[in-house]
């Protein structure tokens, strides 16, 4: 793969004992380094123009001041110093990158990845919160829209918490189809499962929230049974996975039951539905707060377009998880 990567992003200090810290890229790089065909590339900042299509200019604005003096913190999570607007221009200028990356044509062993923080999917129109700043998939997204890049753009958000902000942005348009699989009832308490969309955008959003200890089966099925469906009507240009790994069984601040292989099974059968609908591809680093567990499971992603093919397994999906599966594929029935 083709990782997006600045140093910038580093500056981002959230204090000693944060689980969103610098060390997260630290450990991702380390980990790529075991691998085979790893690139990097760097990237232009956001331009503000293009923020402030996904974001009010006036929550812009106090963001920038809030760090020219110093930053601190912005919620009881959310943290940023003076070196965090810098970072948080180029986090969203690597996840515009891996988008017009992929449009472009970049894909196999060369499909984009964006490693940059803040991360960006709870990050709303007019706020930030949940660790993240500026909405990096969504400015992705709508710059590719307006560039004239992608007519419909479909964001899967595979992060352990909601992407409420993500939803919110594009909850009435019609042309970003949104998708998350979450833990029910984790921050930030968002996404059931008739939350789907509204005026252009009714049916444009999917929500599937399985309940706590969900294994990878679970998500799958849902990716095979659900995704690829509502993505064959859909029918996307780019395909933008907010990548968060905070789902993986051992990661410390959430219940779920995927486990690295796991997500080898996830980014295998996100490849095969962007190959059948020839959607472009492309990766933003959401969470995952294991260092061990984040960086390994990205290495995983990698592995898979490096030809890696990953084994079987995760357990079953249980009766829970299949009761949440049939709720979804009901409202998706109800919203066409």
């Amino acid at each position: 793969m083709k990782f997006g990567y600045r140093e910038t992003c580093l500056r981002h200090d959230t204090g000693r004992r944060h689980p969103e810290s610098p060390d997260r890229l630290r450990a991702i790089r380390r980990a790529l380094t075991e691998c085979h065909g790893v690139e990097y590339a760097a990237a232009d900042d956001a331009e503000r123009e293009r923020i402030h299509a996904v974001h009010d200019e006036e929550y812009v604005d106090a963001f920038e001041t809030f760090c020219e003096r110093g930053g601190g913190n912005w919620d009881a999570d959310t943290v940023a110093s003076e070196q965090s607007w810098d970072a948080a221009l180029a986090s969203a200028g690597l996840a515009e990158w891996a988008a017009r990356e992929a449009v472009d044509g970049a894909d196999g062993r060369d499909t984009p990845f964006s490693l940059g923080r803040p991360p960006g999917h709870h990050a709303a129109e007019d706020e930030g919160m949940g660790f993240c700043f500026f909405n990096n998939a969504a400015v992705a997204a709508q710059s590719a829209i307006h560039a004239g890049d992608a007519d419909r753009v479909a964001i899967f958000d595979w992060d352990v918490h909601h992407g409420n902000g993500t939803q919110d942005i594009f909850y009435d348009q019609g042309d970003v189809f949104y998708i998350s699989i979450h833990e029910d009832g984790l921050y930030p308490g968002t996404g059931d499962v008739d939350e789907s969309g509204t005026e252009d955008g009714a049916g444009t959003t999917m929500n599937v929230p399985f309940p706590p200890g969900t294994s990878g089966s679970a998500y799958l099925a849902a990716v095979t049974d659900l995704i690829g469906p509502a993505m064959n009507a859909f029918d996307p240009d780019l395909f933008v996975v907010s990548a968060g790994f905070d789902a993986h069984e051992h990661d410390p601040i959430s219940r779920m039951h995927v486990s690295t292989e796991g997500y080898g099974r996830l980014t295998d059968a996100v490849r095969a539905i962007t190959d059948d609908v020839d959607a472009a591809l492309a990766f933003v680093l959401e969470g995952g707060y294991g260092l061990d567990t984040l960086s390994e499971s990205v290495k995983m992603v990698h592995e898979v377009f490096d030809g890696y093919q990953p084994a079987a397994g995760d357990g079953e999906v249980s009766e829970d998880a299949q009761d949440v599966l049939e709720a979804v594929r009901e409202q998706a029935i109800e919203g066409l």
